[in-house]
């Protein structure tokens, strides 16, 4: 595949979602909407971004589907459906998830794919709402490098590095290690900080001295802001890292993987005291 996608079509239209797809739209590409709730379609009724009526339709109208919605059963949902993209996607189309999923929901997505004569790239993303509107997402793919090679001017609008990692499912992996990775980091510095409470010092002080020496990490940043609790971190992503700690669980028990117990450990204490 030489020719960039001039065509896009995007499905979840959430925190992340929502400023991808303006990226992409402010990049140039012709853009087509579809969503579950017509009322995350009105920020972009100024925009130059057409909406569809389903699926389907958005698919018709795209040379490359992106796929931002929550869950597994939610992307195969949209894919495979009686009205969804697989029902409307060109020979020569693809399909980019974006979701955090499992491998496996990608390659059954890329089997499928393969019958109607498309394509499908993982590609899943990490840095929020705020690297998504900056373009500084971290893209993880996996799949066929020329599929990827053909989706990169794309993602680039979004994301900062665009990383091809392997095979379909590859960048599933890595996604879910870097969640796995974050959620023991969330709950280590949260039993650092109420371990110095403990011993005496002020905790707003040790917060502001950690996050500065080498204990620095992204988690311990998030720890910090929320006075030292993971409830509010539990509140807003503890049911997302508790699917992907789980997502984690099943692919290394599958494919025979006992290394890292203490990572694996660490992750669902932290799990565990967000009340998940």
């Amino acid at each position: 595949m030489t020719r960039a996608p001039v065509r896009v079509g995007f499905i979840g239209l959430g925190s992340q979602g929502a400023p991808m797809a303006r990226r992409i739209l402010a990049a140039g590409h012709e853009t087509t909407l579809w969503a579950r709730r017509p009322a995350t379609l009105l920020p972009f009724e100024d925009s130059g971004a057409r909406t569809a009526s389903s699926p389907a339709e958005l698919a018709a109208a795209s040379d490359l589907v992106c796929l931002c919605v929550v869950d597994d059963a939610d992307v195969e949902q949209v894919v495979t459906g009686p009205d969804g993209v697989l029902a409307g996607l060109r020979r020569g189309g693809v399909i980019a998830v974006h979701s955090t999923v499992h491998p496996d929901t990608c390659r059954r997505l890329e089997a499928a794919a393969r019958t109607c004569g498309a394509s499908v790239v993982d590609a899943p993303v990490s840095g929020g709402g705020r690297a998504a509107e900056q373009g500084t997402l971290l893209v993880m793919a996996g799949g066929d490098p020329q599929v990827f090679a053909y989706c990169r001017p794309v993602f680039a609008a979004y994301g900062d590095p665009v990383v091809h990692l392997g095979p379909t499912g590859s960048g599933q992996i890595a996604k879910i290690l870097n969640n796995l990775l974050f959620t023991a980091h969330l709950g280590l510095a949260a039993d650092a900080l109420g371990v110095g409470t403990s011993l005496g010092l002020d905790r707003t002080a040790l917060s502001r001295i950690l996050p500065r020496g080498s204990a620095a990490s992204f988690a311990l940043d998030r720890i910090a802001d929320a006075d030292g609790s993971l409830g509010r971190i539990a509140a807003h992503a503890g049911g997302l890292l508790a699917k992907d700690v789980r997502l984690f669980a099943e692919i290394a028990d599958t494919a025979g993987v006992r290394h890292a117990p203490a990572l694996r450990e660490a992750a669902l204490a932290a799990l565990a005291a967000m009340g998940r």
